[in-house]
Protein backbone atom coordinates (compact mmCIF):
# COMPACT_ATOMS: atom_id res chain seq x y z
CA UNK A 1 0.00 0.00 0.00
CA UNK A 2 1.19 3.36 -0.98
CA UNK A 3 2.08 6.02 1.62
CA UNK A 4 0.72 8.40 -0.26
CA UNK A 5 -3.58 7.41 -0.76
CA UNK A 6 -5.24 9.55 -3.21
CA UNK A 7 -8.34 10.97 -1.37
CA UNK A 8 -10.17 9.53 -4.40
CA UNK A 9 -9.73 5.63 -3.51
CA UNK A 10 -10.75 7.11 0.09
CA UNK A 11 -13.32 9.08 -0.65
CA UNK A 12 -16.20 6.36 0.43
CA UNK A 13 -14.22 5.29 3.60
CA UNK A 14 -14.32 8.97 5.22
CA UNK A 15 -18.43 9.60 4.19
CA UNK A 16 -18.66 6.25 6.38
CA UNK A 17 -16.83 7.08 9.19
CA UNK A 18 -18.08 10.87 9.42
CA UNK A 19 -21.23 9.50 10.36
CA UNK A 20 -20.30 7.36 12.32
CA UNK A 21 -17.28 9.70 14.62
CA UNK A 22 -20.68 11.95 15.22
CA UNK A 23 -22.76 9.03 16.53
CA UNK A 24 -19.66 8.41 18.87
CA UNK A 25 -18.36 11.83 19.23
CA UNK A 26 -20.17 12.52 22.98
CA UNK A 27 -19.08 8.94 24.25
CA UNK A 28 -15.45 9.42 22.58
CA UNK A 29 -15.69 12.77 24.29
CA UNK A 30 -16.16 11.80 27.74
CA UNK A 31 -14.01 8.03 27.64
CA UNK A 32 -10.95 10.38 26.53
CA UNK A 33 -7.88 9.80 28.86
CA UNK A 34 -7.09 13.23 30.32
CA UNK A 35 -3.01 13.45 31.66
CA UNK A 36 -2.50 16.04 34.46
CA UNK A 37 1.06 16.54 35.75
CA UNK A 38 1.76 12.85 34.81
CA UNK A 39 -1.25 11.41 36.85
CA UNK A 40 -4.25 10.08 35.28
CA UNK A 41 -7.53 11.65 35.87
CA UNK A 42 -10.44 9.42 35.23
CA UNK A 43 -13.55 10.61 33.36
CA UNK A 44 -16.77 9.48 34.42
CA UNK A 45 -19.42 8.98 31.87
CA UNK A 46 -22.67 8.88 33.26
CA UNK A 47 -24.77 6.42 31.71
CA UNK A 48 -28.58 5.46 33.21
CA UNK A 49 -26.75 6.82 36.46
CA UNK A 50 -23.46 4.10 35.99
CA UNK A 51 -19.77 6.07 36.50
CA UNK A 52 -17.60 4.69 33.98
CA UNK A 53 -13.65 5.34 35.12
CA UNK A 54 -11.23 5.15 32.13
CA UNK A 55 -7.65 4.03 32.74
CA UNK A 56 -6.78 2.96 29.15
CA UNK A 57 -8.30 5.22 26.66
CA UNK A 58 -9.41 1.67 24.20
CA UNK A 59 -9.12 -0.80 27.18
CA UNK A 60 -11.12 -3.49 25.90
CA UNK A 61 -13.13 -1.13 24.15
CA UNK A 62 -14.99 -0.88 20.40
CA UNK A 63 -15.00 2.51 20.21
CA UNK A 64 -12.29 3.82 17.87
CA UNK A 65 -9.46 5.77 19.72
CA UNK A 66 -8.17 8.91 17.57
CA UNK A 67 -4.49 8.84 16.86
CA UNK A 68 -3.58 11.57 18.56
CA UNK A 69 -5.33 10.42 21.47
CA UNK A 70 -3.24 7.10 21.64
CA UNK A 71 0.18 9.08 20.80
CA UNK A 72 -0.41 11.87 23.28
CA UNK A 73 -0.72 8.69 25.89
CA UNK A 74 1.99 6.48 25.01
CA UNK A 75 4.22 9.63 25.45
CA UNK A 76 3.01 9.98 29.15
CA UNK A 77 4.23 6.08 29.60
CA UNK A 78 7.05 4.81 31.55
CA UNK A 79 9.66 3.60 28.37
CA UNK A 80 10.24 -0.29 28.07
CA UNK A 81 11.64 -2.18 24.81
CA UNK A 82 10.53 -6.00 24.55
CA UNK A 83 12.58 -8.76 25.30
CA UNK A 84 14.66 -9.75 21.88
CA UNK A 85 15.34 -6.84 20.60
CA UNK A 86 18.13 -4.65 20.31
CA UNK A 87 19.28 -1.00 19.74
CA UNK A 88 19.22 1.60 21.99
CA UNK A 89 15.18 2.10 21.70
CA UNK A 90 14.92 -1.97 21.30
CA UNK A 91 13.65 -0.86 17.55
CA UNK A 92 16.02 -3.64 16.19
CA UNK A 93 14.39 -7.08 15.70
CA UNK A 94 15.91 -9.61 14.33
CA UNK A 95 14.72 -13.26 14.20
CA UNK A 96 16.38 -16.52 12.60
CA UNK A 97 19.75 -17.56 13.16
CA UNK A 98 22.06 -15.42 14.10
CA UNK A 99 25.22 -16.83 11.93
CA UNK A 100 22.98 -16.32 8.79
CA UNK A 101 25.38 -14.44 6.52
CA UNK A 102 22.20 -12.79 4.71
CA UNK A 103 19.23 -10.30 6.32
CA UNK A 104 15.93 -10.09 5.02
CA UNK A 105 14.02 -7.06 6.10
CA UNK A 106 10.93 -6.54 6.01
CA UNK A 107 9.11 -3.64 6.31
CA UNK A 108 5.10 -3.89 6.81
CA UNK A 109 2.10 -1.80 9.10
CA UNK A 110 -0.34 -3.91 10.66
CA UNK A 111 -3.11 -2.35 9.16
CA UNK A 112 -2.36 -2.67 5.79
CA UNK A 113 -4.87 -4.70 3.28
CA UNK A 114 -1.58 -5.66 0.72
CA UNK A 115 0.62 -6.81 3.81
CA UNK A 116 -1.98 -8.90 4.76
CA UNK A 117 -2.46 -10.42 1.17
CA UNK A 118 1.51 -11.16 1.06
CA UNK A 119 1.64 -12.50 4.54
CA UNK A 120 -1.20 -14.57 3.79
CA UNK A 121 0.48 -15.71 0.19
CA UNK A 122 3.97 -15.98 1.17
CA UNK A 123 4.55 -15.67 4.92
CA UNK A 124 4.94 -19.73 4.69
CA UNK A 125 7.65 -19.08 2.00
CA UNK A 126 9.09 -16.20 3.65
CA UNK A 127 9.42 -18.32 6.91
CA UNK A 128 11.08 -21.34 5.70
CA UNK A 129 13.80 -18.99 4.25
CA UNK A 130 14.40 -17.88 7.84
CA UNK A 131 14.40 -21.50 9.58
CA UNK A 132 16.55 -23.05 7.03
CA UNK A 133 19.25 -19.96 7.36
CA UNK A 134 18.80 -18.74 3.88
CA UNK A 135 18.69 -15.27 5.67
CA UNK A 136 17.74 -14.10 9.00
CA UNK A 137 14.90 -11.65 8.87
CA UNK A 138 14.91 -7.96 10.21
CA UNK A 139 11.38 -6.46 11.19
CA UNK A 140 10.35 -2.48 10.73
CA UNK A 141 6.69 -2.00 11.72
CA UNK A 142 5.47 1.11 10.76
CA UNK A 143 1.92 2.98 11.60
CA UNK A 144 1.29 5.68 8.69
CA UNK A 145 -2.24 4.31 7.87
CA UNK A 146 -3.17 5.70 11.16
CA UNK A 147 -2.46 8.91 10.07
CA UNK A 148 -4.39 9.14 7.10
CA UNK A 149 -6.74 11.46 6.82
CA UNK A 150 -10.01 9.58 6.03
CA UNK A 151 -8.78 6.77 7.71
CA UNK A 152 -7.66 8.00 11.04
CA UNK A 153 -7.74 5.40 14.17
CA UNK A 154 -4.99 3.90 16.07
CA UNK A 155 -5.06 0.69 15.05
CA UNK A 156 -1.72 -0.11 13.52
CA UNK A 157 0.09 1.61 16.91
CA UNK A 158 -1.93 -0.37 19.44
CA UNK A 159 -1.25 -3.89 17.55
CA UNK A 160 2.19 -2.93 17.24
CA UNK A 161 2.12 -2.55 20.80
CA UNK A 162 0.66 -5.62 21.44
CA UNK A 163 3.59 -7.41 18.41
CA UNK A 164 5.77 -5.38 21.45
CA UNK A 165 4.01 -7.77 23.91
CA UNK A 166 4.09 -10.67 22.21
CA UNK A 167 8.09 -10.59 21.11
CA UNK A 168 8.68 -10.11 24.79
CA UNK A 169 7.44 -13.99 25.42
CA UNK A 170 9.65 -14.71 22.51
CA UNK A 171 10.35 -14.11 18.84
CA UNK A 172 8.24 -17.27 17.49
CA UNK A 173 5.68 -15.74 19.60
CA UNK A 174 6.17 -12.91 17.73
CA UNK A 175 5.75 -14.15 14.27
CA UNK A 176 3.03 -16.22 15.03
CA UNK A 177 1.10 -13.51 16.58
CA UNK A 178 1.63 -11.55 13.40
CA UNK A 179 0.55 -14.40 10.82
CA UNK A 180 -3.21 -14.55 13.27
CA UNK A 181 -3.51 -10.34 12.79
CA UNK A 182 -2.96 -11.22 9.03
CA UNK A 183 -4.64 -14.19 8.97
CA UNK A 184 -8.06 -13.63 6.37
CA UNK A 185 -10.15 -14.38 9.24
CA UNK A 186 -8.84 -11.73 12.02
CA UNK A 187 -7.45 -8.92 9.20
CA UNK A 188 -10.43 -5.97 9.26
CA UNK A 189 -10.97 -3.85 6.42
CA UNK A 190 -8.52 -1.24 5.97
CA UNK A 191 -11.27 1.93 6.92
CA UNK A 192 -11.91 -0.72 9.91
CA UNK A 193 -10.15 0.52 13.02
CA UNK A 194 -10.47 -3.08 15.17
CA UNK A 195 -6.91 -3.00 15.85
CA UNK A 196 -7.78 -0.11 18.52
CA UNK A 197 -9.29 -2.84 20.90
CA UNK A 198 -7.32 -4.37 23.34
CA UNK A 199 -9.82 -7.11 23.50
CA UNK A 200 -9.67 -7.79 19.81
CA UNK A 201 -5.93 -7.98 20.04
CA UNK A 202 -6.13 -10.58 23.34
CA UNK A 203 -8.80 -12.13 21.32
CA UNK A 204 -6.72 -13.32 18.89
CA UNK A 205 -3.88 -13.57 20.47
CA UNK A 206 -5.75 -17.40 21.59
CA UNK A 207 -4.88 -18.41 18.52
CA UNK A 208 -0.93 -18.53 19.53
CA UNK A 209 0.16 -21.06 21.51
CA UNK A 210 2.30 -18.83 23.56
CA UNK A 211 -0.06 -16.29 23.91
CA UNK A 212 -3.02 -18.34 24.89
CA UNK A 213 -3.61 -17.53 28.49
CA UNK A 214 -0.80 -15.47 28.83
CA UNK A 215 -1.86 -13.31 31.57
CA UNK A 216 1.35 -11.35 31.58
CA UNK A 217 1.03 -10.59 27.92
CA UNK A 218 -2.39 -9.66 28.30
CA UNK A 219 -1.71 -7.55 31.07
CA UNK A 220 1.08 -5.57 28.70
CA UNK A 221 -1.32 -5.00 26.00
CA UNK A 222 -3.90 -3.72 28.63
CA UNK A 223 -1.71 -1.59 30.78
CA UNK A 224 0.19 -0.39 27.02
CA UNK A 225 3.54 -1.70 28.04
CA UNK A 226 4.90 -1.44 25.03
CA UNK A 227 3.36 1.83 23.64
CA UNK A 228 5.99 4.17 23.76
CA UNK A 229 8.32 1.17 22.17
CA UNK A 230 5.62 0.98 19.01
CA UNK A 231 5.97 5.06 18.95
CA UNK A 232 10.00 4.78 18.31
CA UNK A 233 9.65 1.96 15.99
CA UNK A 234 7.22 3.82 13.81
CA UNK A 235 9.93 6.48 13.59
CA UNK A 236 12.61 4.02 12.58
CA UNK A 237 10.54 2.79 9.78
CA UNK A 238 10.17 6.81 9.06
CA UNK A 239 13.59 7.02 8.56
CA UNK A 240 13.93 5.09 5.70
CA UNK A 241 12.95 7.51 2.87
CA UNK A 242 13.40 4.54 0.40
CA UNK A 243 10.42 2.57 1.28
CA UNK A 244 7.52 4.04 -0.18
CA UNK A 245 4.74 1.64 0.34
CA UNK A 246 4.22 -1.70 2.27
CA UNK A 247 5.16 -4.26 2.03
CA UNK A 248 8.16 -3.60 1.06
CA UNK A 249 11.26 -6.50 1.19
CA UNK A 250 15.01 -5.27 0.80
CA UNK A 251 17.69 -8.74 0.94
CA UNK A 252 21.27 -7.48 1.97
CA UNK A 253 19.74 -4.11 1.12
CA UNK A 254 18.55 -3.94 -2.55
CA UNK A 255 15.04 -4.69 -2.34
CA UNK A 256 12.96 -8.03 -3.83
CA UNK A 257 10.21 -6.85 -6.24
CA UNK A 258 7.91 -9.20 -8.75
CA UNK A 259 8.68 -9.29 -12.39
CA UNK A 260 7.76 -5.91 -13.22
CA UNK A 261 10.73 -4.55 -10.93
CA UNK A 262 8.01 -2.25 -8.91
CA UNK A 263 5.88 -3.89 -6.67
CA UNK A 264 6.92 -6.69 -3.84
CA UNK A 265 7.00 -10.54 -5.00
CA UNK A 266 2.89 -11.46 -3.82
CA UNK A 267 3.00 -15.05 -4.90
CA UNK A 268 4.94 -17.75 -3.35
CA UNK A 269 7.09 -18.24 -6.75
CA UNK A 270 7.34 -14.54 -7.17
CA UNK A 271 9.33 -14.51 -3.69
CA UNK A 272 11.30 -17.50 -4.22
CA UNK A 273 12.19 -16.01 -7.61
CA UNK A 274 13.51 -13.00 -6.57
CA UNK A 275 14.91 -14.66 -3.48
CA UNK A 276 17.09 -16.71 -5.70
CA UNK A 277 18.38 -14.07 -8.72
CA UNK A 278 19.73 -11.88 -5.26
CA UNK A 279 21.15 -14.32 -4.14
CA UNK A 280 22.78 -14.97 -7.35
CA UNK A 281 23.48 -11.37 -8.10
CA UNK A 282 25.69 -11.24 -4.74
CA UNK A 283 27.39 -14.12 -5.97
CA UNK A 284 28.95 -12.56 -9.05
CA UNK A 285 29.25 -9.60 -7.73
CA UNK A 286 31.42 -11.13 -4.70
CA UNK A 287 33.02 -13.55 -7.71
CA UNK A 288 33.88 -10.43 -9.63
CA UNK A 289 36.13 -9.09 -6.56
CA UNK A 290 37.99 -11.73 -5.96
Amino acid sequence: MSKRNSQDAKRAARERLRAERERQAKRDKVRRQLLVGGSVVAVLAIAAGIGVAVTKMNSGSDTMVSNADWKAAAKKTKFAKPANTSGAKGTTVVIGEEGAENTLEVFEDMRCPICATFEQNVGENLTKGMDDGTYKVKFTMGTFLDEIDQIKGSGSHNALSALGAALDVSPDAFVQYKKALFSPENHPEENDDAFSSDAKLIEIAQQVKELKGNKDFEKAVENGTFDKWALEMSAAFDKDKSVTGTPTLKLNGDKLTDEGGQNAPMSPEQFDAAVKKALSDKGKAQDAKK
